[in-house]
């Protein structure tokens, strides 16, 4: 009985070197079975031709006339699948471009941070530095990131009809002043009545045309 028993001993370390080993062998990368980052936005068995820039490998040509017809040709990264316009698999084929740099694309190819810190009424009218990135269907030349100085357009939620309405209506008393966040001006109109009528006034022009906007710098919507 005891001379069965140590074969058997033998055996169960032997599985359980084997089993340390083979997780060992996993942990440190052998079958590694991550999914490629690139992977999340390249569609399977699509068009080669329709696939997002960050799936495929190009050949880029950067002598090219600007604004002139271009071909490249392309290979799919690892891990992607695509098809051609009979449906047949593929991994390398031809992309018609336009030869231009990224950064020299039309706005609406191209998406930009917005910035909420700098002032949208001021003389001259402020700008700040965006990053953009080119969409991805969209092809190009050079990087896909890119910074790009934009005017300051963003809003706070501040109707201009309501400003104005308020300086009309209630300018007496600094209404349209506190509506636009200015609580200094607003208490300088309602203790002085207005400025007897004449500050009242002049905020009315000054708001229809757009000159005086929100105390945080935003547009009016």
């Amino acid at each position: 009985m005891a001379a069965a028993a140590g074969p058997l001993l033998r055996l169960r370390s032997l599985c359980r070197v084997l089993l340390f080993l083979s997780q060992f062998y996993i942990l440190s990368g052998g079958e590694s079975t991550e999914i490629p980052p690139y992977m999340m936005k390249c569609p399977s068995n699509g068009l080669c031709s329709r696939l997002p820039a960050d799936c495929i490998d190009c050949a880029t040509n950067f002598s090219c006339v600007y604004g002139k017809p271009v071909t490249f040709d392309c290979t799919v990264k690892p891990s992607v699948t695509c098809v051609d316009q009979d449906f047949k698999s593929q991994k390398s084929f031809i992309i018609n471009m336009t030869c231009r740099f990224c950064w020299q694309l039309p706005e609406t190819d191209y998406e930009c941070s917005n910035s909420t810190s700098c002032m949208t009424v001021s003389c001259p009218r402020q700008r700040y530095t965006a990053n953009c990135t080119v969409r991805d269907h969209i092809h190009c030349l050079g990087n896909r990131t890119f910074p790009k100085m934009l005017y300051c357009n963003w809003t706070g939620g501040y109707k201009w009809s309501t400003a104005l309405a308020l300086s009309i209506t209630l300018g007496g008393f600094g209404a349209d002043r506190f509506y636009l966040g200015q609580w200094r001006e607003g208490l300088g109109k309602l203790f002085s009545f207005g400025g007897l009528g004449i500050w009242t006034l002049i905020d009315v022009l000054l708001i229809g045309v757009g000159y005086v906007g929100p105390a945080d710098g935003s547009l009016y919507i």
